[in-house]
């Protein structure tokens, strides 16, 4: 049993209906996967792969009660195939390379109300889908490179999107970067054709004192297999037939430092990335400012559209949740994490353990950790008005 038959099993729908599923928008409601190959560029991956790395380091959470089994199981990791840091990095690659990502659940028999046992997420990147409905209800129908099919209850699937505009279900493709793209191939060739040419010594040469075109020939031929065609190179010998001999240099052009900037920014701009976090020179508020433009957004649609694909409504109103948060206290400089350690510590705000967490440090062993510290001129007003200072007992504030 491969990949595909461990995560959809057998398909219970083949068609998953005849009709699509109408939308508001008018358009076919189908998803195919761009073919530009946007990963292959290094400036483009390099993106890319800034985003999701830091994606990646999300902390996954699973709140309340509902559903204990599959909550012990994604405690573990998302599948048994992938850890959360590898999930979250490829399902942010593939949002960033296609505007539009699918989590689908991972199917180990029913349970026992006879329905399907999840036991599990996964990314999936099909090369099209298509939303049909069955039974009155709307299917995704995803298609693979390999040519399999699988049929997912659109409910219980998850769809990230962005640059989402036409489609009511569906982010846009990355055509808008092409002609930034084009600039970046023709750049790149310009380069490589500088580098060759400096590698390189062409002549130019007048050759006289021939009447027929025979002789001309031989004389040309004569030339090259004494210069040319020598192993080891050498240097060139020009006889006294010919004169007005001069080297040709070819200058090919090649963009601006400036332009180069500019091309390197709008690719950077459109993946909402820059310079610093691409080599991990981000920090402090250079990070949060980072953080709160694309890596919290990321991280509020995946827990918003994984809780309600694991989830039933009930359950969701009780408490139940997914959530990716990040510790950003954890990317300040030495400086400010020791004002806030301070500050935080002093007032009670935080524990111990807490305050360590901010240094990467380990909690302290047997609970130690959890107690609250607080200075002696600070003052506790209880709610019934009461003040304790130190280990003072409580006294009526007036």
């Amino acid at each position: 049993m491969g990949l595909f038959e461990a995560i959809f099993g057998k398909p219970k729908v083949q068609s998953a209906g005849q009709k699509f599923w109408e939308l508001l928008d008018g358009y076919t409601p189908s998803f195919t996967s761009w073919g530009g190959e946007l990963y292959e560029s290094e400036i483009v991956r390099a993106a890319v792969h800034a985003t999701a790395n830091h994606a990646s380091k999300l902390d996954v959470k699973i709140i309340g009660s509902a559903k204990p089994e599959l909550q012990t199981r994604l405690r573990q990791g998302p599948n048994e195939w992938q850890t959360w840091g590898q999930f979250l990095y490829r399902l942010s690659t593939i949002l960033d390379m296609q505007n539009t990502a699918f989590v689908v659940p991972v199917l180990e028999g029913v349970d026992a109300d006879g329905k399907d046992k999840v036991v599990g997420i996964f990314p999936v990147l099909p090369s099209n889908c298509e939303v049909k409905q069955y039974a009155g209800q709307p299917f995704l129908v995803y298609t693979f490179q390999n040519g399999k099919t699988a049929s997912v209850e659109m409910k219980k699937c998850a769809i990230l999107t962005k640059f989402q505009y036409k489609n009511d279900l569906f982010g846009e493709d990355n055509r808008a970067l092409n002609p930034t793209m084009d600039l970046v191939s023709i750049q790149n060739q310009g380069i490589k054709e500088a580098v060759k040419n400096s590698a390189s010594f062409r002549f130019m040469a007048r050759l006289s004192n021939f009447a027929k075109s025979e002789d001309l020939k031989k004389e040309r031929d004569n030339f090259s297999k004494e210069n040319l065609q020598g192993e080891g190179g050498g240097i060139l010998l020009f006889p006294k037939t010919y004169d007005n001999i001069q080297q040709l240099k070819s200058t090919p052009f090649v963009a601006s430092t400036e332009e180069m900037e500019r091309i390197r920014t709008s690719v950077f701009d459109y993946f909402g990335v820059n310079e610093e976090v691409i080599q991990n020179k981000a920090y402090g508020d250079a990070w949060n400012a980072f953080y709160e433009g694309r890596i919290k957004p990321f991280s509020i649609q995946f827990s918003d559209a994984v809780s309600r694909m694991l989830f039933s409504e009930n359950e969701l109103a009780r408490g139940a949740k997914i959530m990716a948060t990040a510790n950003r206290l954890q990317y300040m400089s030495n400086t400010e994490k020791l004002n806030v350690s301070q500050g935080m510590a002093d007032r009670g705000i935080m524990n111990r353990d807490e305050i360590r967490e901010i240094w990467n440090l380990d909690p302290l062993p047997d609970g130690m950790g959890q107690a609250y510290t607080i200075r002696g001129e600070y003052y506790l007003i209880g709610q019934d008005g009461q003040v304790k200072k130190g280990g003072e007992e409580p006294t009526n504030g007036k």
